[in-house]
């Protein structure tokens, strides 16, 4: 009966994972759509598979303004509103005084 090699398998794609993450790769390509030599559609597709420290390291750090993915980014923009809102009911209170 034969060994079963799915954990050396296992190992040998965590280790390659573990690569991945910490050095980074970047995979990029073009689809471009022309007819009779004029461009009708270009699409260029970037994309970065890294750690998180790594992405920080290079700079990359998009997903920490994203409000989607961060509580801090929303609370920012929440607040950025109400502050907003404010001025403008403070101008409003203004006009409506009586003289």
């Amino acid at each position: 009966m034969a060994e079963p090699t799915h954990s050396i398998n296992a190992t040998g794609l965590a280790d390659i994972l573990e690569r991945v993450l910490d050095k980074g790769i970047v995979i990029a390509g073009d689809i471009k759509i022309q007819i009779a030599d004029i461009d009708l559609l270009t699409i260029k597709i970037r994309l970065l598979v890294a750690s998180v420290d790594k992405a920080m390291e290079m700079g990359i750090n998009w997903w920490q303004e994203d409000t989607y993915l961060s509580t801090k980014a929303r609370e920012k923009e929440l607040m950025q509103q109400q502050e907003t809102l404010e001025a403008r009911l403070q101008k409003l209170e203004a006009i409506s005084k009586p003289s």
